[in-house]
């Protein structure tokens, strides 16, 4: 969904926000009251969605699912959504019934990003502790969420793959029939395919503002391959921000974000994902160009100082009528 803009002019992209979940575990505050109360504050400024990280060893953090029923029940208007989930790692029976639960308690807010994690040496250890084959994620994946959006139909569903079910019946369904929007992150080829035949939004951490229109491209053609209307995608993008007027004391907090967060030089990561460490105004000035590539939904995660950037980022976004 798209926010008009008063102006007349293009509509401005929707704007999310992702709690700082896995932040306050590595601070030592596994309480759940101040991101609750983070998630209260950004629905009172306006901010349009709330979202939260998962993984269970590799970066530890409270179960999303679990905590974004608390904020549903905290909430009323924001969307509320995984950034993403790793649906490989989970029975998919299982989650597809904790998924209608909460969105059921958010009654239809819901949207399930999901992803199949980096190859790296602590998230392949994360999938031996789950006892799931790392090399097979992608598959489990795409046949576990098939087997989910079966099940959250409520007719009887048989099944024979990697699970084993006849005329099994879930209960509750979804608040929206189907089930919530599922978005992929897609930051290589194969995978922005994928997304286009199979899902409905494109949700990457990676591609700069001069990459993102190429990429939403190959989504967009693989939908219409598959004979899927890329109208009805979404074009999302996941970024990082530091904002201070200070450009060199604003290039120090994201790098020292990044190396503590992901225990990794902030060089790589920040070739690897989408960052902004600068002011205020280049700070809009680049989302902007998110926004003019194509992107509807801008997810924000901010590198600390989660209260003085929420109200940076409001401030902004009122001068800009945003």
């Amino acid at each position: 969904m798209i926010r008009a803009c008063t102006t007349g002019e293009k509509p401005m992209p929707r704007l999310g926000y992702l709690l700082p979940t896995r932040e306050r575990v590595m601070e030592g505050q596994d309480e759940t009251g101040s991101l609750l109360a983070l998630a209260e504050r950004a629905e009172k400024l306006g901010f349009d969605s709330l979202w939260v990280g998962d993984s269970l060893l590799a970066r530890p953090r409270h179960d999303p699912l679990t905590l974004l029923a608390a904020v549903a029940a905290r909430t009323r208007k924001p969307e509320l959504g995984t950034a993403v989930l790793l649906p490989a790692l989970r029975n998919p029976v299982v989650l597809a019934q904790q998924v209608a639960t909460l969105d059921r308690i958010a009654e239809g807010r819901l949207i399930l990003g999901i992803g199949i994690a980096s190859d790296v040496p602590n998230i392949r250890a994360e999938f031996v502790a789950a006892g799931v084959p790392f090399e097979k994620r992608v598959g489990r994946m795409v046949e576990g969420i098939a087997l989910a959006k079966a099940l959250w139909t409520g007719k009887p569903v048989t099944w024979d793959g990697r699970w084993k079910m006849t005329d099994a019946v879930l209960g509750p369904t979804p608040h929206r029939p189907g089930g919530p929007p599922i978005w992929l992150p897609g930051s290589v080829t194969a995978a922005r395919q994928r997304c286009g035949k199979l899902y409905d939004g494109w949700f990457p951490n990676g591609p700069e503002p001069h990459e993102y229109a190429q990429q939403w491209a190959e989504v967009k053609e693989a939908a219409k391959a598959a004979g899927r209307d890329p109208g009805t995608l979404d074009a999302a993008i996941y970024v990082t921000l530091a904002i201070d007027e200070d450009a060199s004391r604003a290039e120090a907090r994201m790098n020292a974000y990044l190396e503590q967060y992901y225990g990794m030089a902030a060089a790589i990561m920040r070739k690897r994902q989408s960052c902004f460490a600068g002011s205020a105004a280049n700070a809009m000035s680049w989302l902007k160009g998110f926004a003019d590539a194509g992107a509807t939904h801008l997810v924000v995660r901010f590198a600390g100082d989660h209260e003085r950037h929420l109200d940076v980022v409001t401030g902004l976004r009122q001068s800009l009528r945003w």
